[in-house]
């Protein structure tokens, strides 16, 4: 096996096989996807999960199962991805950028309330980069204004609150990214789980392309093959999509899960390096975890503060790669300023702050597979401290 493939060095291929030996159908154990929604929901204490074929999909999956539609409007953070914004116009939906904290990154509740209006239907907050945002104050609001929350972890696999709850548990739907850079990876591909039955058979019929008969538990058409076969049979009861996880994929993804607490604490201790490299130091402002709450470190965040110092954000990340360093990565630009939102002039909302701390954060990479990778970068983030020091 070459050194690309050491995260899939579990039971991967040995699943891969028994999908393949069994020409696709499900074994005496159930489908891959069965076992592994049912074993993700385990893991969260959830009653229901529905694998997806990528992280955007199943936010899109969970807005429509909230009745979002045409000039409803969805607040989410301004710095994170574009793919929730995508999933709000996949709705006909508003997308309203909210802004965030300058110490956690993360949606800002207050900036929220004011952003509520008569046409919000939902909010989504986005726990960025391990860490997780506020939810018992986000609660709150959606309780006082009846709205849902769709909870998006595809950063923050197992991060968690002071009361231990997971992300991804405490809103109405969690959604979870399984694109190869994540915690877990199916190569690409997404889940969401809930307790709501309804909203469960909705997402799960929406994103298995109508069909009338699957159900919050499993994706198969459970007929008898007569009335299966039946040229009265009528299959679809809504214009959907086949947003289906591929089999193949999740054989990948039930053997990650056997082995995430593995990646979690990988990624939590690459965290807690670069943290304790950077604590000291003038040039940087890493990301706040608040007391008691798990960073689970999908990336190290930081806000870059060179500037202040002569010391340009291109300049630092050159010596850090000359050094030996992976590589840092920026935060993507703000939602509401990346072309097709601006050019559009879909979505609105002020966030001065998101959009400060975007052309400063430096993101460092935590997926080294041992301990020698992981001091080869806490070594070339020293070395180039030092540097400019």
């Amino acid at each position: 096996m070459s050194d690309k493939g050491w995260r899939f060095n579990g039971n991967e291929r040995t699943y891969l096989d028994d999908v393949l030996n069994s020409g696709f159908g499900a074994s005496e154990s159930g489908s891959m996807n069965e076992r592994l929604e049912n074993k993700f929901a385990e893991l969260h204490n959830k009653k229901f999960a529905i694998s997806a074929n990528s992280g955007t999909s199943t936010l899109h999956m969970a807005l429509k199962s909230f009745g979002v539609g045409t000039n409803d409007e969805v607040i989410i953070p301004a710095l994170t991805v574009a793919m929730p914004g995508f999933a709000v116009w996949q709705c006909q939906a508003i997308p309203v950028f909210a802004d965030v904290l300058k110490d956690t990154f993360l949606l800002d509740p207050k900036d929220v309330e004011k952003k509520i209006t008569s046409k919000t239907k939902a909010i989504m907050p986005v726990h960025m980069y391990g860490n997780m945002c506020d939810m018992e104050l986000i609660m709150k609001l959606a309780n006082e204004h009846d709205l849902f929350v769709l909870e998006d972890c595809a950063e923050s696999l197992y991060a968690s609150n002071d009361k231990g709850q997971k992300a991804g548990t405490i809103g109405h739907v969690g959604s979870w990214s399984f694109e190869n850079s994540k915690h877990l990876s199916t190569g690409d591909g997404g889940i969401v789980a809930t307790d709501d039955e309804q909203l469960a058979t909705f997402m799960r019929q929406f994103g298995g392309v109508g069909f009338k008969n699957i159900t919050a538990k499993t994706g198969k058409v459970r007929i008898s093959r007569d009335q299966f076969q039946d040229p009265k049979y009528e299959r679809h009861n809504m214009f959907a999509y086949n947003y289906r996880l591929p089999e193949l994929c999740a054989a990948v993804g039930l053997a990650q899960c056997e082995r995430l607490d593995y990646f979690v604490d990988m990624r939590e201790s690459m965290g807690h390096a670069y943290f304790e490299v950077m604590k000291d130091s003038n040039l940087f402002l890493p990301q706040k975890t608040q007391e008691g709450f798990r960073n689970t470190y999908w990336a190290f965040a930081a806000r870059f503060l060179g500037k202040d110092y002569g010391v340009s954000w291109y300049d630092f990340r050159k010596k850090y790669m000359e050094n030996n360093g992976d590589g840092i990565y920026s935060a993507h630009q703000t939602t509401n300023n990346e072309p097709c939102f601006k050019n559009s002039k879909l979505g609105y909302g002020d966030v001065p702050i998101a959009e400060s701390l975007q052309k400063d954060l430096m993101l460092f990479t935590t997926n080294q597979k041992d301990e020698n990778e992981r001091n080869i970068q806490v070594t070339a983030l020293e070395k180039t401290i030092q540097f400019f020091k």
